[in-house]
């Protein structure tokens, strides 16, 4: 990858508690247009404080007051509604506007090793799942988080209805007819992307012209799968080659829609999923995997349906020797 990157946008996601710690998920966004995941404790934002003002005594006021830029970490009140989700809803948006403030205060602080190290993937970060009996809280989207007297913004997710432009037959999901006439009115439960979301649990640097490059914890787009080891994916606008066991499931995508899911409905009345447990991901703690050989580009577009074929032909960052 060309040149180190650096955190540009951080944005609060999601609470999530196990046992009786919380963490709170964020996405980040880089200056490579990359964007990763990342989760962290109330604590290691302390310590993420502390460091900062070590580092940067000028820029902390610490010397003279009157020079200090870097922001503030406040707590939130213990008198929050909902108790201990509240609080912890309440947090997750106190973080995110001191992560903005830092990324705001310069380019010696949101450029540092310090700040760029905390938000880069931990091998927590890229686990497939969360621990087993997690929970997931999601702040409502457009409302603001709960204050001292304010109300936890939990919400259930809601469908989003379309209509149905020509007549359409197909088969459900138990294998059943499904038919839609024009102009009838369908909530949509779940949007297929063009191309499963995956993210790089390990950095690769391409080796040929048609390969991609992604640092560790990339959200992907995989358009084609393939039993050969290799899979043709999108990122940042390009269009490529990935080695399939560099791949996992898109973290932040699982955490947001995954059967851990904790909702507040309106009338108070709390649903709750437990996180399935599963073994570690041995991609988080080890080496990183190895790549397997490539095979000829005959044999990767004779598995291809013929958008893909199309697309490999007209790409400009997928032409180079087979």
């Amino acid at each position: 990858m060309a040149g180190p990157r650096h955190p540009v946008s951080v944005s609060g996601a999601a609470l999530v508690q196990t046992d009786r710690l919380q963490t709170f998920a964020f996405s980040v966004c880089w200056s490579d247009d990359s964007d990763t995941f990342a989760r962290r404790s109330w604590e290691e934002f302390r310590r993420l404080h502390k460091t900062l003002k070590e580092t940067f005594p000028v820029e902390a006021g610490l010397l003279r007051r009157s020079d200090r830029i870097l922001p503030k970490l406040p707590d939130a009140s213990l008198l929050v509604h909902w108790g201990c989700t509240g609080r912890g809803l309440a947090r997750l948006q106190l973080l995110e506007t001191y992560s903005r403030a830092l990324l705001a205060a310069g380019e010696r602080v949101a450029h540092s090793p310090v700040l760029t190290g905390f938000f880069a993937p931990q091998p927590m970060d890229l686990e497939p799942a969360l621990p087993a009996g997690s929970l997931v809280i999601l702040p409502a989207p457009q409302e603001p988080l709960p204050g001292p007297t304010g109300s936890a913004a939990i919400h259930s997710l809601e469908a989003q209805s379309l209509r149905c432009l020509q007549p359409f037959s197909t088969q459900d999901t138990w294998g059943q007819p499904f038919h839609a006439q024009a102009q009838e009115a369908l909530d949509v439960l779940l949007r297929h992307p063009s191309g499963s979301q995956f993210c790089a649990s390990h950095a690769y640097e391409s080796s040929q012209a048609d390969e991609l490059s992604v640092p560790a914890g990339a959200r992907v787009r995989v358009l084609e799968t393939s039993d050969r080891g290799w899979w043709l994916c999108r990122f940042r606008g390009r269009t490529g080659l990935l080695p399939a066991a560099m791949l996992q499931p898109d973290r932040l995508g699982t955490l947001l829609s995954g059967p851990w899911l904790h909702l507040r409905v309106d009338g108070g009345e709390d649903r709750e999923g437990k996180a399935q447990s599963s073994p570690k991901s041995p991609q988080a703690t080890t080496l990183p995997p190895t790549v397997p050989a490539r095979p000829s580009r005959s044999a990767i577009q004779s598995r291809c349906c013929t958008i893909t074929r199309k697309a490999l032909g007209q790409d400009p960052g997928c032409h180079g020797p087979p």
